[in-house]
């Protein structure tokens, strides 16, 4: 369900810019930053790079590109 939210006018602008080169929708793009927020807070001890990379990996996986990783397995 969308609901709308006011943002201001300096964050829709580099949501604007960003999402253009990221092809994303302005939405999505302040949805995606929402997110990396969220786990940075609830993840202090990670790296942004990091978060990106797994958050990556499993786009991949959804789209059928890699496999997921099981810990354990190949040692």
């Amino acid at each position: 369900m969308a609901t709308a939210v006011k943002v201001s006018d300096d964050l829709f602008k580099k949501a604007k810019i960003q999402s253009k080169v990221f092809k994303r929708s302005i939405a999505g793009q302040i949805e995606y930053w929402a997110k990396i927020g969220q786990m940075i807070e609830e993840n202090p001890e990670l790296p942004l790079p990091l978060i990106q990379d797994i958050l990556v990996g499993r786009e991949q996986i959804k789209v059928g590109q890699g496999t997921p990783y099981v810990f354990g397995e190949g040692e």
